[in-house]
């Protein structure tokens, strides 16, 4: 279905036996698995006006994965002309691009359409959604293909409002504003924050980074992908699944060092350091890079450009907390005013809130934000009791800090199209695995709760530490 098409259903119901809410990696490969399934009542609904999800949304100079190319793929779709090993936005994007018109995924494709609400139908055994200007669909499955990168996180500073220059969010880039010798204030060090500074500092006057925690940040190690190898790769492909391979247990290795393997993490975390203090050799600069906590408490980050980057003399890193944003300026707690002509937000994003700013009724007309309350849960973080048929691709507790995500998802969503080829009677079906679901999920409960505790403790402790 094409965005002409769903305009002109506006009046009417559009019933298909699955819904895909977001046409990302998500929404693309549970299409992709539904077709090779045989299976063509299927409709992904996208609310930008191009596919490719955080690959569409995020276009700020730099932008790039942090996930080796060869990995960040599908494995059915393998290309062999990736330029880098780990590749930009741009690249990406047309990556995906080719595998939806490989696929023949256009006509079940509805662009320019945001999710609004879906109703499950204890009579049917159905779900009702709305979505776009008035469009409406009923569906026997729905799949929330929503990825966590999309809604902009901004931060709540005394005076922001006052600020009178350009002011946008890295997901959000305005290339429409001039930077070229301008002071620039960019909020936060993340994993954008690190991709555009080192691209935008050498245009700009003068760069103030506003640091709350400094990262762990490992060598990025890229490079170009000589023709030579290319051409290995497309005349045997066993070599292209051999580098996968080693990519995928490489990484999986490393989160032996996030589980409690000491031996592992101490060595990361030199590795880490020693990739610091090789390029940052003044004294305070270092201690305000050194991170005060474990590797992996928060996300690892990949670069080669960022530390160098620091050393430049138009570029200053504040650790102060801010006390206000003022028009043209922006206050430190230690009282020191910087000139600001444009802010730039490097504050990520809202990533652990699943559906956000949608709603999804099930049983007994409860909405899934009110079931979960302040703890959100999900059986294998994909299923949530009392929502038959909801599968969420990026749920609760499964967001990935080692690996490839797209993997994970490949890898799920074969079990899901196993599991939609088996139902022969969706509402019978969904209850009786809600059933033994739960019967996991309780027994699992008290301890994701203790681990939550613990998060949240460790989270007030950075917070209250950093300022």
């Amino acid at each position: 279905m094409t965005e002409s098409a769903a305009s002109s259903s506006n009046s009417s119901v559009a019933t298909v036996d699955v819904l895909i809410v977001g046409a990302g990696f998500s929404g693309i490969c549970m299409g992709i698995k539904l077709l090779e399934a045989g299976m063509k009542s299927f409709l992904i609904i996208e609310k930008s006006e191009e596919i490719g999800g955080t690959w569409w949304e995020n276009r700020y100079p730099g932008c790039a994965c942090d996930i080796p190319s060869h990995l960040y793929s599908f494995s059915f779709a393998p290309s062999t002309e990736w330029s880098r090993m780990y590749p930009g936005q741009q690249e990406i994007h047309d990556y995906l691009k080719r595998c939806v018109k490989h696929y023949g995924l256009s006509p079940h494709l509805c662009l320019n359409t945001r999710f609004q609400e879906a109703v499950w139908d204890e009579r049917e055994g159905v779900w009702h959604a709305t979505a776009g200007d008035g469009m409406r669909i009923r569906a026997r499955v729905l799949v929330s293909g929503m990825g966590a990168l999309h809604v902009p996180h901004y931060p709540e500073l005394p005076g922001l409002e006052r600020f009178s220059g350009p002011a946008f969010h890295s997901s959000r880039w305005e290339y429409a504003v001039d930077l070229d010798g301008k002071n620039i204030a960019v909020i936060g060090t993340g994993a954008s924050a690190i991709q555009f500074v080192p691209q935008i500092a050498p245009r700009v006057g003068k760069l103030c980074l506003f640091q709350r925690t400094p990262p762990w940040i490992v060598p990025r190690m890229d490079f170009a992908i000589s023709e030579k190898w290319k051409r290995r790769f497309r005349r045997v492909p066993l070599t292209r699944w051999a580098f996968r391979q080693y990519i995928f247990w490489r990484q999986e290795f490393r989160v032996l060092g996030f589980l409690g393997n000491e031996s592992i993490r101490k060595k990361a975390e030199a590795i880490a350091y020693r990739h610091m203090t090789r390029r940052i050799k003044d004294p305070k600069l270092r201690a305000a890079l050194t991170p005060k906590y474990q590797l992996g408490c928060k996300r690892v980050l990949v670069s080669d450009d960022y530390y160098p980057t620091l050393n430049r003399s138009n570029v200053e890193l504040v650790t102060d907390g801010i006390a206000e944003v003022c028009a043209h300026s922006i206050v430190t707690r230690d009282g020191i005013e910087r000139p600001v002509d444009v802010l730039i937000y490097g504050t990520g994003f809202r990533a652990t809130e699943p559906l956000i700013g949608c709603r999804v009724v099930g049983k007994g007309g409860v909405e899934i934000h009110e079931a979960w309350g302040k703890r959100m849960t999900a059986y294998l973080g994909v299923t949530v009791s009392g929502f038959p048929n909801l599968f969420i691709l990026l749920g609760p507790n499964t967001g990935l800090g080692h690996n490839s995500v797209g993997k994970r998802q490949e890898d799920l969503l074969a079990k899901f199209r196993a599991e939609l080829e088996s139902q022969e009677n969706s509402e019978q079906q969904s209850q009786a695995r809600e059933s033994e679901a739960e019967q996991d999920l309780r027994a699992e409960q008290a301890k994701l709760n203790a681990l939550q505790d613990e998060l949240d403790r460790l989270d007030k402790s950075l917070e209250t530490s950093s300022h």
